[in-house]
């Protein structure tokens, strides 16, 4: 799924829908989602469906709940029937007039910075048995491992982005100075600050400025660096 996902968005949908699929029909309807926390803040990043989303956000209200306290402390929390539940009193109530009976809370190792929750919500009462329980804690910890490694190529990805980007930038800004060089016999440190001044009384970015000056002088086309393949 990481390779054949465009971005981390991808990745986290195809990974709940999975997730949910995998269990709904011996487990009841099944909903999945993830909740991403941070220090500040608290969100839903994925989720199988509208119901599951909704599901987090019954939680955040109460600023409590079975993925919550997964996310926050790191163990599984299992809810086999919200009608009987004695935890969370306020939200118990809440949750079990959607129509949701039993839940797991998981957690996802991230990296340092941020923690998630892996979140299953049935239908059904007692949906989750010993076994189905320890499926998803797999499931989840072969999440995490994926997770982790989808978000480092999101980042490598941006990284290279950001490094072509200022390639290009310092590509376009060189051939024009050496064309400021050329119509006034200057040297490159003058025709750097004959552009760095057009810059900053124009107000135009160095960068784009250079690039006008190449497309008067018949230049089209973005300039390309000699490390393009």
């Amino acid at each position: 799924m990481v390779l054949d996902s465009d971005g981390v968005q991808e990745f986290l949908d195809g990974l709940v829908t999975v997730a949910s699929t995998a269990f709904t029909g011996a487990y009841g309807e099944v909903f999945c989602g993830v909740t991403l926390l941070r220090p500040d803040s608290m969100m839903t990043v994925a989720s199988s469906s509208d119901q599951a989303k909704d599901m987090d956000e019954v939680q955040y209200g109460f600023n409590d709940g079975p993925c919550l306290r997964a996310a926050r402390e790191g163990y599984t929390v299992h809810i086999p029937d919200f009608l009987t539940e004695t935890r969370f009193p306020e939200y118990r109530e809440a949750i079990a007039s959607y129509g949701v009976r039993s839940a797991l809370g998981i957690p996802i190792g991230l990296d340092a910075g941020a923690s998630a929750g892996l979140d299953f919500y049935s239908t059904e009462a007692n949906a989750f048995t010993e076994t189905s329980i320890a499926v998803a804690e797999g499931f989840a910890r072969d999440a995490s491992k994926s997770l982790r490694l989808a978000v480092r190529i999101a980042t490598l990805k941006d990284t290279t982005g950001h490094l072509k980007t200022a390639m290009e930038s310092r590509t376009t800004i060189d051939l024009a100075v050496g064309v400021i060089m050329g119509q006034n016999r200057c040297s490159q440190d003058e025709a750097i600050t004959i552009l760095q001044s057009a810059s900053s009384g124009r107000n135009v970015k160095l960068r784009d400025l250079a690039g006008d000056l190449l497309a008067s002088l018949g230049q089209t086309g973005p300039v390309r660096t000699h490390f393009d393949g």
